[in-house]
């Protein structure tokens, strides 16, 4: 999850690309060895532009699911905004 949130946060993204970012993500962390399953979101509430027309992807706009199985067991990681906390909290299950 630390390399999900660090390789793409700073990312450029916009409402038109946000959907291909979500996959590029989603393709790249399932190449990581014993990766099952990758779902990733970004809340199109919180994208904002600059002047340019994009803006940068931030922690807080994550929502990833990452399933990994490793000698026969598997475990679920999860990334998203705690809106309480005001930060990105990387949970397992």
């Amino acid at each position: 999850m630390g390399a999900l949130y660090h390789q793409f946060v700073g990312s450029p993204v916009g409402m038109r690309t946000a959907s291909s970012l979500e996959k590029a993500i989603e393709e790249s962390i399932s190449l990581q060895p014993y990766v099952r399953r990758v779902e990733v979101r970004i809340d199109r509430d919180m994208l904002s532009e600059n002047i340019f027309g994009y803006g940068e992807l931030e922690g807080r706009m994550i929502l990833a699911l990452v399933e990994i199985e490793y000698e026969g067991e598997v475990i679920s990681a999860r990334l998203e905004y705690d809106r309480e906390r005001c930060y990105p909290l990387m949970s397992l299950k």
